[in-house]
């Protein structure tokens, strides 16, 4: 007899509840905090250059974060977010894939972007909005894209990424693609209905989307136990018929081994893969966020111990791919570099205000081109309001 329901039936004859919780997904883990491998573990293959690749793209990272709060807190951007806490998940995971595979982010993967190649320059251009960056200003800090190097624009509204990842990967798989698309997003935006919506449609149609949950503990300022009652993300993989696997985000090489191992059966098999990784976010939320607020500075220090730059730094000695001293003068140099590209882009210009309609339609329309008439009109009424835009309008 066949099973419409696409269900597996096991007859019982006495009611009983399967727990909540029967399901234990266990969380890989390689590396200790001291920098060597736990008995029975192997490390992945990695050779010295693409590990100092994924090492130097940390650092910088971390650096830039700690520059660019510091240009917020001093009001020469608007908004920052830091990656703080998280640098190896997102790091070690863009290591793993390709350079033509899809990335689609939420808003902290910025160690992803450095990875693929977008340059100091191109990263302060965005912050400051000039006329330089690639989205001509139109949007926020951190929402970073470039096409050129397979790195989808950030998005604000928060999940919506994750249906467009499956739609990208099924299209990239209807091409014949040996690519993938991998989705970042956090475990707040598992809650949205985006979520169950891209999973699901990935899972039915073998889509090779990898959806890569960063479970850093809260939303904002909602913490995870008030999000979810269920096992983490991940158990919500398997309910959706995809495999899943949970991986210790601050430990980069247990990272890069499961992203490169998803790839490989995403493609093999025509289907989605689920990674969740657990870290903590060790900064605020955003530059607008005072997580004072909802956890206190025991909670922050006791997680700071598992830094994750830390931990792959005393890898990379051990193996004798590093050197202490000239790596701490390379980080110096770095902080100089970061501050002196920064005093470059806040001076250029901003973009021009034609470019508000530009980048919609082949050309614009022309309704478009009429509000842009009247939108300068209005600008060259009150100059005082636009003091920015009015000594450029023609």
């Amino acid at each position: 007899m066949t099973n419409p329901n696409n269900a597996t039936i096991t007859t019982v004859h006495s009611a009983e509840f399967t727990s909540g919780h029967a399901l234990s997904i266990p969380t890989l883990r390689l590396l200790k905090d001291d920098g060597t491998l736990y008995e029975g573990a192997k490390e992945p293959e990695l050779d010295k250059a693409t590990a100092l690749k994924m090492y130097d793209t940390m650092v910088f990272i971390r650096v830039l974060d700690e520059r660019m709060l510091a240009a917020q807190r001093q009001g020469r951007i608007s908004f920052y977010m830091q990656c703080l806490g998280e640098e190896a998940a997102v790091v070690g995971s863009a290591a793993a894939l390709d350079d033509k595979d899809m990335i689609m982010a939420q808003y902290r993967e910025q160690g992803a972007l450095r990875y693929r190649g977008f340059s100091l320059e191109q990263f302060m251009n965005q912050l400051f909005s000039n006329e330089k960056d690639l989205g001509k200003g139109r949007q926020m800090p951190v929402h970073y894209g470039s096409k050129d190097i397979y790195y989808m624009t950030v998005s604000s509204p928060l999940g919506t990424q994750i249906p467009q990842a499956s739609g990208y990967a099924y299209a990239q798989r209807l091409r014949g693609l040996k690519n993938v698309t991998l989705c970042y997003f956090g475990e707040g935006a598992a809650s949205e209905g985006d979520f169950h919506a891209g999973l699901n449609m990935a899972a039915v149609h073998k889509a090779p989307a990898l959806f890569f949950c960063r479970n850093n503990g809260y939303a904002i300022s909602t913490p995870a136990n008030e999000q979810f009652v269920g096992d983490g993300i991940a158990c919500r993989g398997v309910g959706y018929g995809i495999k899943t696997m949970r991986v210790d985000g601050a430990d980069i090489l247990a990272v890069y081994q499961a992203t490169k191992m998803a790839r490989e059966q995403a493609l093999a098999g025509n289907e989605p893969i689920l990674l969740e990784s657990m870290a903590y976010r060790l900064a605020a939320h955003s530059s607008s966020d005072d997580p004072s607020g909802y956890r206190s500075k025991e909670e922050e220090e006791q997680w700071r111990k598992n830094d994750p730059i830390s931990r792959f730094r005393l890898w990379l000695i051990n193996k004798g791919w590093l050197d202490d001293a000239a790596d701490t003068e390379q980080t110096s140099a770095l902080r100089q570099e970061i501050l002196d590209a920064l005093k470059v882009a806040e001076k250029v210009a901003k973009p021009g205000i034609e470019h508000m309609i530009t980048d919609v339609y082949a050309e614009p329309t022309v309704q478009l081109q009429l509000q842009l008439k009247e939108l300068k009109a209005h600008i060259k009424k009150y100059p005082d309001a636009y003091p920015v835009t009015a000594g450029r309008i023609d």
